[in-house]
């Protein structure tokens, strides 16, 4: 049976090609970042650090901002496809898939923590909500404001334990958002 989740896809399918291009100046900018104040980096410094072509990169993305966004709606992608497979799409709302989640991110760590210190929490934040909408709500009906309490609550502890050096196991953050959320 068809992932009732995949059926509501952010983005369209695109060729093996087509997805490597976009990662690879979704990187560029990110590796740019690193070094660089991001209102301070130009589509030039992008498309060089990406060895692609200006045209190459306007033909895929208007903004580095959109850059960034498909960024962060190619790794949802990979961690709704990674649910599907490992341990299934029973429900969100659980220890397991909170676990599941804070691990599968963490392997997307430097990027997060990039788009933090260049105080770019709306952009994780405006991916996370539409997640929740897009993929949970048609599945797991909770009121709006219930789905976005738990995004947010959700990106914060991540984002606050990346920061601190994971000092914590994931276990221990798992049971307080679960202790918070009233999750069993």
């Amino acid at each position: 049976m068809k992932n009732p989740l995949m059926k509501n896809r952010i983005d369209k399918k695109f060729s093996k090609r087509s997805r490597f291009t976009r990662q690879c100046i979704g990187e560029a900018v990110i590796t740019l970042m690193k070094n660089k104040d991001y209102e301070s980096i130009t589509i030039s410094d992008i498309v060089k650090k990406a060895g692609v072509s200006r045209m190459t990169f306007y033909h895929y993305f208007q903004t580095k901002t959109d850059a960034l966004n498909y960024y962060l709606y190619e790794i949802i992608e990979i961690y709704l496809e990674e649910c599907s497979r490992t341990i299934g799409i029973d429900t969100f709302f659980d220890a397991v898939h909170i676990r599941h989640a804070f691990l599968f991110f963490d392997q997307y760590a430097d990027f997060f923590l990039t788009l933090s210190r260049a105080n770019l929490h709306s952009l994780m934040l405006h991916a996370i909500n539409e997640y929740m909408l897009r993929f949970v709500d048609p599945v797991y009906p909770h009121s709006t404001y219930e789905l976005y309490y738990y995004a947010g609550a959700l990106l914060n502890v991540f984002l606050k334990w990346e920061e601190n050096g994971k000092k914590e196991p994931a276990d221990e953050l798992v049971a307080v958002i679960c202790r918070c959320s009233g999750i069993d």
